[in-house]
C-alpha cells in the first residue's frame, strides 16, 4: 500500500506560494491509468505535465494531421482532480526529437514562408485546443547545444532561414494565441562541471530575447541532478548564472526534477542519503530566489522513471532518483524536499 506523508508536498509548497507537481505518461505503468499512481499524483500534486504526449513526435503523425488522443487523457485526468496543467513542448528544437517526416519534408519554392506557416499553425492549433486549461508552456525546449553554446538547427529552422527567427516566431505566436499563459524557454544546463558553455549559450539566448522584444516570461531549468552535489566553486558558478537570469527579469521554474544516482555505491541507505543531501543543497539555493514558483518532478516513482532505461547503472541496480521507491514508499529525498519547501521564504 502506498504511504503518502501528510501534509502533501503540494500543500507544504502552496503555503509558501509555490506549486508542486509531476510529469505523467499517457499510457503504461507510469500513466494516470495506473490507479495506484493516479492516487499518489492526486494527493501530492497540484500541477501536471505530460512526459511525451504533447511533443511533435506524439501529436504530428504527418505534416497535415494532429493526434491529441494521448494528451487529451492527461488533460482530462488533471481537470478531474482540479490540477493545473503545463504544456511540454511546442517545439523541442533538436533534429532527433522531431518527427521523422520533418527532415525530408519539401517546403516548396518559398521555404521560409512555408516553414513559418507550419510553425505558427502548430502553435495556434495546440493553444486553441487547450485554451483556459494550460497555464504555462515550454514553448521551446533545448535549442542551445551544450558542446559550444550555439543554437541547434533543424529542417524547420533551415527552411525559416535561421534558428532565432523560428524560435522568436514560436514565442510571438504563442503570446498571441494564449495571451495570459506563461511562456517558457526550457533547457538542461546545470550546476555540475562541464556545463559552462551550455550556460553561456542560454544566457546569450535570453539576452537576445530581451533585445528583440521576444515575449519570454521564464526560464525552465530541468534539474536532472547528478549526485553527489558539485563542489562549492561550481555551486557559486551556478549561483552567478541564476543571478544573471533573474537580473534580466525572468521568472524561474524547475520543470523536470529527479536525481541521477548512476555513479553512487549500490548500498541503498547510503545512496538514498546522498540523493537527499544533493536535493537539499540544490533546493536551498534555488528556493532562495522568489522568482521560483513552480517545481515539477520528472515522475514520482522509481519503477516508472526514464532513468531506468536511459541511464542504467553498470551494476544493474534500480535507479533511485525519484521521491518514491518502486513499492510506493517515500524516501529520504521526499523528506528533504518537504523540509526545503517548509523552510523557504514565502512568495509575495
Amino acid at each position: 500500500m502506498a504511504v503518502t506523508p501528510s501534509p502533501s508536498l503540494s500543500a507544504i509548497a502552496a503555503a509558501k506560494g509555490i506549486r508542486f507537481g509531476s510529469a505523467v505518461a499517457g499510457w503504461g505503468g507510469g500513466s494516470w491509468r495506473n490507479a495506484k499512481l493516479a492516487g499518489l499524483l492526486a494527493r501530492e500534486c497540484s500541477i501536471l505535465v505530460a512526459e511525451n504526449e504533447m511533443k511533435w513526435q506524439a501529436i504530428r503523425p504527418s505534416p497535415d494531421t494532429f493526434d491529441f488522443a494521448a494528451f487529451d487523457g492527461i488533460a482530462a485526468f488533471a481537470a478531474q482532480n482540479r490540477m493545473k496543467l503545463r504544456g511540454h513542448t511546442l517545439l523541442w528544437h533538436r533534429p532527433k526529437w522531431m518527427p521523422r517526416w520533418m527532415e525530408s519534408h519539401d517546403f516548396g519554392s518559398q521555404p521560409a514562408t512555408a516553414a513559418a506557416a507550419m510553425m505558427a499553425n502548430h502553435v495556434e492549433t495546440v493553444c486553441a485546443r487547450y485554451k483556459d486549461r494550460i497555464v504555462s508552456y515550454d514553448v521551446v525546449n533545448e535549442t542551445v547545444l551544450p558542446e559550444d553554446g550555439s543554437l541547434a538547427e533543424t529542417a524547420l529552422s533551415k527552411a525559416m532561414g535561421g534558428t532565432e527567427a523560428l524560435v522568436d516566431l514560436a514565442f510571438r505566436t504563442a503570446r498571441k494565441a494564449a495571451p495570459c499563459v506563461e511562456l517558457v524557454y526550457n533547457d538542461y544546463m546545470s550546476w555540475e562541471p562541464g556545463n559552462a558553455l551550455h550556460r553561456k549559450g542560454v544566457l546569450r539566448l535570453l539576452e537576445g530575447f530581451r533585445k528583440r522584444g521576444t515575449p519570454v516570461d521564464a526560464l525552465g531549468i530541468q534539474s536532472h541532478l547528478i549526485a553527489p552535489a558539485p563542489d562549492a566553486a561550481h555551486q557559486r558558478e551556478w549561483q552567478r548564472f541564476m543571478d544573471d537570469v533573474v537580473a534580466m527579469d525572468y521568472r524561474i521554474l524547475i520543470t523536470e526534477f529527479d536525481v541521477r544516482d548512476r555513479d553512487l555505491p549500490v548500498d541503498i541507505a547510503s545512496r538514498d542519503q546522498t540523493v537527499a543531501s544533493t536535493t537539499r543543497a540544490y533546493f536551498d539555493m534555488m528556493l532562495s530566489y522568489p522568482q521560483l514558483r513552480d517545481v515539477l518532478a520528472w515522475g514520482m516513482v522509481d519503477a516508472y522513471s526514464w532513468l531506468q532505461g536511459y541511464e542504467p547503472r553498470a551494476d544493474r541496480a534500480e535507479a533511485r532518483g525519484c521521491l518514491y521507491d518502486s513499492a510506493f514508499q517515500p524516501k529520504p529525498v521526499h523528506a528533504a524536499l518537504a523540509r526545503a519547501f517548509s523552510e523557504a521564504t514565502p512568495r509575495g
